[in-house]
This record gives C-alpha cells, sequence and structure tokens, in this order.
C-alpha cells in the first residue's frame, strides 16, 4: 500500500487537473476558438507553453510528494535529523540545462509563428479601416467615409488591415478570436489584420482606460459581400441610432433614465442641437461629474443624426417617472 501511495497521489493530480480542463473549456482556461489566420497561430504557441508548463508542473508536484513520503521522519524524534544527502554533480547539470532548453524551445517556436500572426497574407485589396478607441467605445472609420459605433462591419474571408489609434488616452483593441491585442495610443498610429470566418464575434478594451472602462465592449460582425456593401449605403440612416446605443446610453442609460450618469430624458437640452453639439464636442464638468468630449470626432451630419434620434425617440418633456392621465 505504501509502495502504491505516488502513484495514487499522482493519478488524482492528473484527474483534478483534467477535470480543471474540461470544467473551464474556454470560459477563460483556454484561448477562444479561433476565426482568424493569425489567432490560429497565437494558439498554437499558447498551447506549446501550456503543454511545458503543465509537464514541468506534475514532475515538481509528483517528486515533492515522493520525496515527502520517502524522507518522512518515520516516528524518529524530531531533534534527530534523517539521513543526509550530498551533492550530484551530473543531477544538478540536469537541473540547471534542462530548464534553458525548455526556454530555447519556447523563444524558437514563438519567433517561428511571429510572422503568421504579425503579418497578414498578400491580398490584391486588403480592407483599410480606422479604428478609433475613445472614452468609452469604439468607432470605425471605412474606405467609403462610412461610419460605425460599437459594431465593425466586414466581409468574412477578406483580409482587412487595421489602424489602431485614439485622441485621448491608451485604449487597447482586442477581439479574441480574431488576434492578439493592440494598443491604441494618442499620437500613434498602430496596424492589426485579421482575416474573419462568417460569425459575430465580441471583445473589449483590455487597457484600463477610466473609470467606465469595462463597458467599452466592442463587435465585429464578419457578413457577406452583398450585407458589407449595403452596410457603406446605408450607414447613414442608423447612424443617430448607432451613437445614442453605443455611447450615450452606456452611462446614461438606453431611454435616458440614468445609471452610471445622470438622468437625462427630460432634460430639454436634447432638443437644442447647438447646446447638444458643445457637450458633445467639448465635454461637460458640473457638481453631479464630469462628462469626457465623446463627439470630438464626429461630423455635423452625425451630431445632427444624433440630435434627431434623442429628439424623436428619447426625450420626454415630461419629469421621469411622472405618468400621464387619461
Amino acid at each position: 500500500m505504501r509502495r502504491k501511495l505516488p502513484s495514487l497521489v499522482l493519478a488524482v493530480l492528473l484527474a483534478l487537473a483534467t477535470a480543471g480542463v474540461a470544467a473551464a473549456g474556454n470560459g477563460g482556461f483556454a484561448p477562444v476558438d479561433p476565426a482568424s489566420p493569425n489567432a490560429v497561430h497565437i494558439r498554437h504557441a499558447y498551447y506549446l507553453v501550456f503543454g511545458l508548463t503543465a509537464a514541468i508542473f506534475l514532475l515538481v508536484e509528483t517528486l515533492l510528494v515522493v520525496f515527502v513520503w520517502k524522507y518522512r521522519s518515520r516516528g524518529r524524534s524530531r531533534a534527530v535529523e534523517g539521513a543526509q544527502v550530498h551533492g550530484h554533480t551530473r543531477l544538478e547539470l540536469i537541473w540547471t540545462v534542462f530548464p534553458v532548453v525548455i526556454l530555447a524551445v519556447i523563444a524558437g517556436f514563438v519567433f517561428y509563428e511571429l510572422p503568421n500572426i504579425d503579418s497578414a497574407p498578400a491580398a490584391a485589396d486588403p480592407i483599410n479601416i480606422t479604428v478609433e478607441g475613445h472614452q468609452y467605445y469604439w468607432q470605425f472609420d471605412y474606405p467609403n467615409g462610412a461610419r460605425s459605433i460599437g459594431t465593425l462591419h466586414v466581409p468574412a474571408g477578406a483580409v482587412v488591415d487595421l489602424k489602431v489609434v485614439s485622441p485621448d488616452v491608451i485604449h487597447s483593441w482586442w477581439i479574441p478570436a480574431l488576434g492578439g491585442k493592440i494598443q491604441a495610443i494618442p499620437g500613434r498610429t498602430n496596424h492589426t489584420w485579421f482575416q474573419a470566418d462568417p460569425g459575430s464575434y465580441g471583445g473589449q478594451c483590455a487597457e484600463l482606460c477610466g473609470v467606465f472602462h469595462a463597458s467599452m465592449r466592442a463587435t465585429v460582425q464578419a457578413e457577406s459581400q452583398q450585407a458589407y456593401q449595403h452596410y457603406l449605403a446605408t450607414w447613414h440612416e442608423t447612424i443617430g441610432k448607432q451613437i445614442w446605443h453605443g455611447v450615450c446610453a452606456t452611462c446614461h442609460g438606453s431611454l435616458g433614465q440614468g445609471g452610471y450618469g445622470i438622468a437625462i430624458a427630460n432634460n430639454s437640452l436634447l432638443t437644442q442641437k447647438s447646446g447638444l453639439e458643445g457637450i458633445l464636442r467639448n465635454g461637460f464638468t458640473g457638481t453631479q461629474g464630469a462628462m469626457p468630449p465623446v463627439g470630438d470626432t464626429w461630423t455635423q451630419r452625425e451630431i445632427d443624426a444624433l440630435a434627431a434620434y434623442v429628439k424623436r425617440h428619447i426625450y420626454k418633456s415630461a419629469p421621469l417617472g411622472a405618468t400621464s392621465g387619461g
């Protein structure tokens, strides 16, 4: 029984590790299923590192259990030292060289995969889109002048080159299924790319960019070429709604009822285009808090579209909570 104990402990450790992997799945333990070639190569690197570290963990923990059992006190007094083990040159060389070899394997494999992660495949006509991070939303500008808020529309299978910028603070663009993180830094332009399979892929800012950072989410919608072209042709019809729900409602609630920001549904400023534009472009600081200049890069067309949308769908002349008779 005593001889079987180390094997039993090892079996339990393996079972726990396997159960943990099965339970966690893609819920944070492993990368999400990749939907772009660069994300596939990132996952390859992840599993190499994971496999080596898992093997080292099991080896070290197994040896720990074996040595604890083998060199236990066996009933002797605590004042009596156990058998002394002196140096072993060969063993010391092995545990010195072994980690160096492991690090060399990891570094070699990562550098082998890096070109496939960093460089987009050759494409005759890649789609160039600007990703602009703001406190606290993502804005996307397309080659024909179209714009979207929060959701990036792309044709599935096309190579998409992203120019990532920020006008305010440092953000980090990250859609896990479509590749690694890339920083959006004021005064600097960074680039990344993806080639998405059909589907909808979520992500969010991965850099602490302010008090409402957690709500700075993004979606990439990889759709048919026809659906993509349709959006580019009709974006102006929905941009007011996009701005409200992708920017304003994040803080002020979907109906302007308040949330992190103050309630604004019954604020007549919503119907005054010049006043609304001033706050959007310049920000606001008052006794009820501060608001960054969320619309400092919006065109007049987008300001007008937002003003029309909130006047039609959000503004209520009666105070919040009031009921009408009849």
